[in-house]
């Protein structure tokens, strides 16, 4: 087992360092040069000469080769130095500790959301399969995925806005500020993003379970005379949950890109909103810093959900 995950843990590196030399090499394509943002303001009226222009492409350091730069913020995210910002001069770190805590609270609640509505009604579809309920439900899943967050989310403000004549509140407060003003906030975000996942995780556990509902130790467990709950539970679902979380790890892992459309559709200050603000503004140190976060996170989700596989399944050992 710790050789397993010192392999694993070793194999991030070239991973890492190929996400940052995409991203790095990404945004020096795109169009746009972040000392004129800086110099022409928000507005782009902001007068500059080209000595201006110079002068703070020097101090940003954006006149060296490429590759320079590339190994100079390599090395600083070796030395946990993730730089400052390039348009507001503030520390990427800060920034990112202040935006983290509401994208992982949206992706943490959408995923605990879809698990607690898609599991059981998984099991119901398998369970029933071809009554009345499974078809209703699989329309319901089938929408699921059909919709697209972004177009759900915005019928669901329409509909707060022109049917109840409610608007969900701006900004951002923590929970342990004030609980019912952030439920307020998250909860329908939250809800769009589960949603969409609920019914991806929906029609994994439906199909495992027919799968698993088909096998021979499960009709002896019915032969037996156990109760359906026990069967269900204990025999089905555990030996059908090794896909579904595999499945819900990789919805983890989106989700914390996901939240990049719902943050800005519902103006709030997480990751994701500020990964869009950076791009428009061209500031190169957040938007790789937060890619390779990204990256990193999706590395050790995937490791952690195969150690969990040992603890599910005794027969799989890791060497």
């Amino acid at each position: 087992m710790h050789r397993y995950v010192i392999r694993r843990l070793l194999l991030f590196i070239p991973t890492i360092v190929l996400v940052s030399l995409l991203v790095f090499g990404l945004l020096r394509v795109l169009p746009g040069d972040v000392a004129v943002l800086i110099l022409a303001g928000s507005s782009g009226e902001g007068h500059y000469t080209q000595e201006d222009l110079a002068r703070v492409r020097s101090e940003l350091g954006l006149n060296e080769p490429l590759h320079v730069q590339y190994a100079r913020w390599l090395l600083q995210l070796v030395r946990l130095d993730l730089g400052t910002s390039l348009y507001n001069d503030v520390p990427v770190a800060e920034e990112l500790v202040q935006r983290a805590p509401v994208t992982l609270e949206l992706a943490l609640v959408a995923l605990v959301v879809s698990l607690i509505v898609a599991l059981p009604l998984g099991v119901l579809m398998a369970l029933r399969q071809d009554s009345a309920p499974d078809y209703i439900l699989r329309v319901v899943s089938i929408g699921g995925l059909t919709f697209p967050p972004f177009w759900t989310g915005s019928l669901i403000i329409l509909a707060l806005v022109l049917v109840f004549r409610w608007t969900p509140p701006v900004g951002w407060t923590a929970p342990w500020e004030d609980l019912w003003r952030n439920a307020q906030i998250v909860v329908f975000p939250s809800l769009t993003m589960g949603y969409f996942y609920a019914a991806l995780v929906a029609r994994m556990t439906r199909s495992q379970m027919l799968e698993v509902l088909r096998q021979d130790y499960v009709r002896t467990a019915w032969a037996k005379g156990l109760r359906e709950r026990a069967i269900v539970v204990r025999h089905a679902l555990r030996n059908a949950l090794l896909p579904v979380i595999t499945v819900s790890a990789f919805q983890f892992g989106n989700l914390l890109g996901g939240t990049v459309i719902m943050e800005w559709l519902f103006t709030l200050p997480g990751i994701g909103s500020g990964l869009i603000t950076s791009l428009s503004n061209r500031d190169y140190p957040f938007v790789q810093v937060t890619v390779v976060f990204i990256a990193l996170a999706f590395l050790t989700i995937n490791l952690l959900v195969d150690l969990f596989y040992g603890l599910l399944d005794p027969r799989i050992r890791y060497q």
